[in-house]
């Protein structure tokens, strides 16, 4: 039960941690390898997330629905995970550009 309190409070400080980095809004994007960097630790904190929950909805289909639920939780989570990477993936790349 500790290791899982521990997770939470890692995850969720990461999670904190990054939304302390969005930058202001209105604010003029100037540096781009700063926004990128930005853009891109934002995609990982989300994939980080996504992952989290995949995981979560997996493990309760399996015990819920059995392996079969198990593995379709999965690769819906797997399918949201991916989109999530794409967009990520196009706003880290227009910050690159400084758009």
């Amino acid at each position: 039960m500790a290791h899982r309190s521990r997770r939470a409070a890692l995850l969720l400080s990461v999670l904190v941690a990054l939304g302390a980095v969005a930058p202001a809004a209105g604010a003029e994007k100037r540096h781009s390898a700063k926004n990128a960097a930005k853009e891109g630790a934002k995609t990982g904190g989300r994939m980080a997330k996504e992952g989290v929950l995949t995981f979560g909805r997996s493990v309760k289909g399996f015990f819920t629905g059995g392996p079969k639920a198990a593995k379709e939780a999965w690769k819906a989570g797997a399918a949201k995970t991916k989109r999530t990477a794409k967009a990520g993936a196009k706003a880290t790349k227009r910050a690159a550009k400084g758009e």
